[in-house]
């Protein structure tokens, strides 16, 4: 099979596009020829002058705005939308640590962003009758960790709620939907919480990744997924080879999930 996806000249936007999953997809779409609008709070030093960005934060009905105006005034119209943007800073301790505040927060992090964004940009896509909506859910969804993540894990499964109810709305009118959910990836964020577990516990970085892929029950295949393997499955799902795909999840954790 070859390498060719069809994606030249496709206009697409990526939101958190600067680090980890975000920047895979950035890359990985931009080998294949896609003109691609990348979207964060900052721009990162590795985003070359080729590549469009917009700074914004799109947690806010404001951020997602500016995105909006920059698809339509860089791109000139939309054929791809990545929903990469999302994480959790809330502290740990359980339920009772996590006040209105937080949930919010959670929230305002990883559902709206989705639901503003498609809300503005969906109608140009239903338009011209073709288009490719990729959300970025979690494992956590389905798989909740309680001690921190709880909120987090919530909007997620709000997320994927979502994106199923979009896709049955919109895939009869030319326009797919598709979640992509990650487990445990080793991005530089995930890098740098191991190195501080293993100072914490006095220990080296192969034991505490180990520990911490125990704590998540376990990871079949041994190690955590690259972020380029998921920008590699983002890639398909939004190609012509994926045109009879819509309205399902792709799950790529390395069989961390143990259900079926």
């Amino acid at each position: 099979m070859s390498d060719n996806l069809e994606l030249v000249g496709l206009r697409t936007l990526v939101t958190g596009g600067t680090k980890g999953i975000g920047q895979a997809v950035v890359t990985r779409l931009s080998e294949a020829g896609a003109r691609v609008l990348a979207t964060a709070r900052e721009r990162a030093d590795h985003l070359t002058p080729q590549h469009h960005f917009v700074a914004a934060d799109v947690a806010s009905a404001e951020g997602c705005a500016v995105v909006a105006d920059a698809v339509s005034r860089l791109l000139g119209g939309i054929d791809i939308v990545v929903h990469v943007v999302g994480g959790s800073s809330a502290p740990g301790g359980g339920f009772a640590n996590l006040d209105d505040r937080e949930w919010q927060r959670a929230f305002d992090q990883n559902l709206f962003p989705a639901v503003r964004l498609d809300r503005a940009l969906l109608p140009k896509m239903l338009q011209q009758g073709s288009g490719v909506i990729v959300h970025i859910t979690s494992i956590q969804r389905q798989l909740p960790l309680p001690e921190s993540t709880i909120a987090y894990a919530a909007a997620k499964a709000a997320l994927s709620n979502y994106s199923k109810g979009l896709s049955k709305e919109v895939s009869p009118k030319g326009v797919r939907v598709v979640r992509v959910s990650p487990g445990w990836v080793e991005t530089e964020a995930a890098v740098r919480l191991v190195e501080r577990l293993a100072k914490t516990d006095g220990t080296d970085y192969e034991t505490a990744q180990r520990g911490l892929m125990g704590a998540l029950g376990g990871i079949p295949i041994g190690r955590p997924t690259k972020p380029r393997e998921v920008a590699d499955l983002v890639a398909f799902l939004v190609s012509p080879r994926a045109a009879a795909i819509t309205g399902t999840e792709y799950v790529i954790d390395g069989g961390t999930v143990p259900t079926v």
